[in-house]
């Protein structure tokens, strides 16, 4: 799942839908790592198979195979017999995870203002109106939730290297931005203003095709950003 994406259908929806078990198994597979990455499912949770078929509708082979992929990404673990449970979070990780992300939208945001067109500009600037909008709102306190505001901000980032030109590079920036966002899920940090200004810039820099200077302020956008949550995390 793409970080921010509202949650799948309840599981009294999926029962009802003429699915078979392919895409029953991939309904499945897109809730459990959405109740991951969004936090539902808290680090370190054991997962026992036969309580968490009841939970996600699925058998407990399809279940097994599911925790199995999703161990392969890093999002469980494999305990043996035991089963899985949901991996531990950490500073150490969160900043690895930070530095690839800054590795891929770095090198993103230099091919996009490069090849970018006008459609890639308005969707640039669609995205950052949602994106500011709800800064806003969330400045003067409304209550809107956070994977709402999260899903506006990583729609922003993408546009932002929208127009790459690499499938590859796209779809390997989202599984890690789903870390990322997991990381930013558990934190709850909230820059407010300083966030929303280095958006701007980032918007700015977009419209006039300025790569070198969107890279620096992405560099201070994260790295702030990260420096928040490793404290948060480092406290817990």
């Amino acid at each position: 799942m793409k970080p921010g994406v509202i949650p799948e259908p309840s599981v009294t929806d999926i029962s009802q839908a003429p699915l078979d078990s392919a895409t029953a198994g991939e309904v499945a597979y897109r809730r459990i790592r959405s109740d991951i990455v969004l936090g539902r499912l808290s680090p370190g949770r054991r997962l026992p198979l036969e309580r968490m078929k009841e939970a996600y509708g699925t058998s407990v082979s399809t279940l097994r195979e599911l925790f199995n992929r999703l161990a392969t990404e890093g999002l469980l673990v494999a305990e043996g017999s035991r089963g899985f449970q949901v991996s531990e979070v950490s500073s150490a990780n969160l900043r690895e995870v930070a530095s690839m992300r800054l590795l891929l939208e770095g090198h993103g945001i230099k091919e996009s203002f490069q090849r970018g067109d006008l459609e890639w500009e308005g969707r640039v600037v669609a995205a950052h109106h949602k994106l500011a909008t709800m800064e806003r709102k969330m400045a003067a306190n409304d209550p809107y939730p956070a994977e709402i505001w999260r899903q506006y901000d990583w729609a922003f980032h993408v546009a932002l290297i929208s127009a790459c030109g690499s499938e590859l590079l796209l779809e390997t920036y989202n599984s890690i931005c789903d870390k990322y966002l997991r990381y930013q899920m558990i934190a709850a940090v909230f820059r407010g203003e300083l966030a929303a200004s280095e958006h701007r810039v980032l918007l700015e820099c977009a419209i006039a095709r300025d790569w070198e200077q969107a890279q620096r302020i992405l560099v201070t956008h994260v790295e702030e950003c990260v420096s928040q949550m490793a404290l948060v995390l480092d406290a817990g």
